[in-house]
């Protein structure tokens, strides 16, 4: 069975991904390497590598295969980022980002949740992840600023505090909206922040405790 998950990580990749446009050697070289099979539920596995988000309990979902590689490159990731990703959930982004950056900052609202993506990133040998169980959209101040935030829920703003804790020159990629969701990416520069809106998708909301 792990060659048949390999074979269609690899279809996953070359179809979905890189067909779709994706050109980051570095996104593209780690949506290879993780088994996004063992982040989802066990009756899913069969469906692991489809191009779908599929629910992963608690009301919530692990992100389509594709959507998780764009919001990746949209961050222009070189390396040696530390990031900030709001909504933990299955843990799949995280390890992506993993990958790929130096130090990964990971906040959940969702107790259970959190800790089974703890379980699942340890067993795969992560050691540049770090949990928080707590409200996503006050951020982890105690790490602050970073160069990238990544946020897999969606607000029906952008959430103040995840702005403050962008450093300038750095860059936010968050789904925003209610009924109607688009992705954007945010820029901080010196005095403002720059917004793009970058294309329709749909989300989880974002919960907040406050």
């Amino acid at each position: 069975m792990r060659n048949d998950f390999s074979s269609l990580r690899e279809k996953m990749v070359e179809v979905q991904i890189a067909g779709r446009g994706i050109k980051n050697a570095k996104v593209l070289d780690a949506m290879r390497k993780v088994p996004r099979h063992v982040f989802v539920p066990e009756e899913l596995k069969g469906f692991a590598y489809a191009d779908e988000p599929l629910p992963i309990g608690e009301g919530q979902t692990i992100s389509q295969p594709y959507i998780v590689a764009y919001m990746t490159e949209m961050l222009e990731l070189r390396g040696a980022e530390r990031i900030l990703e709001v909504g933990t959930g299955s843990g799949y982004q995280s390890a992506i980002l993993a990958e790929i950056v130096k130090e990964v900052f990971t906040i959940e609202v969702v107790a259970a949740l959190s800790e089974r993506a703890q379980e699942v990133l340890k067993s795969l040998g992560y050691i540049n992840i770090q949990f928080k169980i707590g409200d996503g959209t006050r951020g982890w101040k105690d790490f602050a600023p970073y160069e990238a935030i990544m946020v897999t829920a969606a607000p029906g703003s952008v959430p103040k505090a995840l702005q403050e804790q962008l450093q300038i020159g750095g860059r936010m990629i968050i789904p925003v909206g209610v009924d109607y969701q688009e992705l954007v990416l945010v820029r901080r520069e010196e005095k403002t922040f720059k917004e793009t809106r970058l294309l329709p998708v749909r989300f989880v909301p974002l919960v907040s405790l406050h």
